[in-house]
């Protein structure tokens, strides 16, 4: 079983006296640097000037500056950046100003587990991974809550790698929810694979695979659209709140038997022999080496797909019935 720590495992005077980057102001850096400064740590955020991030920070009272700034004036160095630009970032603005004694962070181990960052080995490397949006992060801090959260080391150099995982893990309330213990590779793997066989991949393409179905039999491409798409939120809300065995108890009996005695005829075991190759594909790093030529070649493979999803039938029917229900717009 997991190792869990909670607020009682932390102690937060480990990076009172130190100076946190947060990296990236977007929707997970706003948040983590709003909770750090509102537990007492002193943050300094770093931002592009000119963009709607930089105005978000100036406008919650930071001070943005350079990522080489931050680098230079922080002891703990956040980097909340876009996965595929951190490599770049890192190696432009603050690998020349680590020195020892300081410590990179991450929430997510991506760039780490295949070594697009390779940190000199007398800096700390630690993770801390709140499982949930960064405006849920600031909403639950704000709330008494917190967020569950992974930590990891990767790099131990000073000694203290772990207490400074807990008390950045405390300062942003994610040890009154749990926090997990894990890897970099454990956490970067198992979030690869979940966002390309369920989460995003085999989701998208099982509801898009059951639009088509309908609507090739001849159903109206409005009721598929409902039946196949809109409904799949009330699923996944009774899964989330309940399990998987709630939602089954949470649905009609008829549903719940199809459930049973359908679903394994949609999830063969051709599909779960396809699900293990994606994560052997992880795990080697092919995926890693095809994304990061995806960007350096302009995305081409990455735009196609996308013009090719956004022009579906499914996409056209569903933005006109969503303006029917005026309750889902922000």
């Amino acid at each position: 079983m997991a190792k869990i720590y909670y607020d009682k495992d932390a102690d937060i005077s480990f990076i009172k006296d130190k100076t946190i980057a947060i990296i990236g102001y977007g929707i997970q850096g706003r948040g983590q640097a709003l909770c750090l400064r509102d537990s007492g740590c002193r943050v300094i955020v770093s931002e592009l000037e000119g963009t709607s991030n930089f105005a978000q920070a100036k406008s919650d009272g930071f001070v943005p500056v350079s990522a080489t700034e931050a680098a230079k004036a922080a002891d703990i160095i956040q980097i909340l950046t876009q996965d595929h630009v951190q490599a770049k970032v890192y190696k432009e603005s603050i690998k020349p100003y680590l020195k020892k004694g300081k410590a990179l962070c991450f929430s997510h181990g991506f760039n780490i587990r295949f070594k697009q960052i390779k940190p000199p080995k007398n800096v700390d490397v630690f993770m801390v991974a709140p499982k949930g949006p960064g405006a849920l992060v600031r909403r639950m801090y704000e709330e008494g809550k917190g967020v569950p959260s992974l930590i990891a080391v990767y790099q131990d150099a000073t000694g203290q790698a772990k207490q400074l995982a807990l008390a950045y893990a405390l300062a942003i309330k994610a040890t009154t929810a749990g926090v997990i213990e894990t890897t970099f590779e454990e956490e970067t793997e198992t979030d690869l694979f979940g966002e390309q066989a369920v989460l995003c991949g085999g989701v998208t393409a099982l509801i898009t695979a059951g639009f088509d179905t309908l609507v090739e039999a001849g159903y109206q491409p409005e009721i598929a659209y409902f039946e196949v798409l809109h409904e799949l939120k009330l699923i996944t809300d009774l899964i989330q709140e309940r399990g998987i065995s709630g939602m089954r108890r949470g649905v009609s009996n008829t549903a719940c038997y199809g459930d049973l005695s359908r679903g394994p005829r949609i999830i063969t075991q051709k599909t779960r022999k396809e699900m293990k190759k994606l994560l052997k594909e992880i795990k080697s790093g092919k995926f890693a080496r095809e994304w990061i030529k995806e960007n350096e070649t302009g995305r081409p493979n990455f735009n196609r797909l996308l013009a090719e999803g956004d022009n579906h039938l499914i996409e056209k029917v569903g933005k006109e019935l969503r303006e029917m229900m005026p309750w889902m717009k922000k």
